[in-house]
């Protein structure tokens, strides 16, 4: 955990990530993925919270939100925002790898623009198996990465395989 990005940096990127959902708004990726009404979510690297406010709609009162990220300003505003909009399905996760959740327990983790800079990437893959309902979905994204790199990084330990391409996500399911 020591190469956090400093907070004046996280608050730039926060910014920048509101102009960009004003573009290309969040429920819109979210359509690729399938998540339904009591699905358990996991938002790994969550940053400022961008997708927050889609998945609890998507997820409904019935369904939860785990939201994780290594930043403790992430954190913070991830709090603020779920004070703000009175969600009561969402938990926050301060760590830079394990997520304490139970196994087999996450309907669909989301995994996006994080992966390049993971410390540990293995080790968070398998903590992401491990949490995965069997027929839980990983979506992936990571626009610092080519196609080639995030095929055979998130499928090379044999965790994962690839289910469908999207317009901008991938979308992995367990092995079995």
């Amino acid at each position: 955990m020591d190469n956090l990005q400093p907070n004046f940096s996280f608050k730039g990127m926060a910014l920048l990530f509101k102009i960009r959902d004003f573009f290309v708004p969040r429920r819109e990726i979210l359509k690729e993925v399938g998540i339904k009404p009591g699905f358990q979510v996991l938002d790994y690297g969550c940053g400022p919270g961008g997708y927050i406010i889609p998945v609890a709609e998507l997820v409904g009162e019935s369904g939860e939100i785990y939201v994780l990220d290594i930043h403790p300003l992430a954190i913070q505003m991830v709090q603020n925002l779920v004070a703000k909009k009175h969600l009561k399905n969402v938990k926050t996760i301060h760590s830079d790898c394990k997520t304490g959740l139970p196994d087999n327990s996450i309907d669909v983790v989301l995994l996006y623009d994080t992966f390049h800079d993971l410390e540990n990437p293995d080790e968070v893959l398998k903590e992401l198996h491990r949490v995965l309902k069997p027929d839980g979905i990983l979506s992936f994204g990571d626009h610092h990465m080519r196609k080639t790199q995030i095929l055979s990084k998130v499928t090379n330990k044999g965790l994962f395989k690839l289910l469908r391409k999207g317009k901008r996500t991938y979308s992995f399911g367990k092995e079995k």
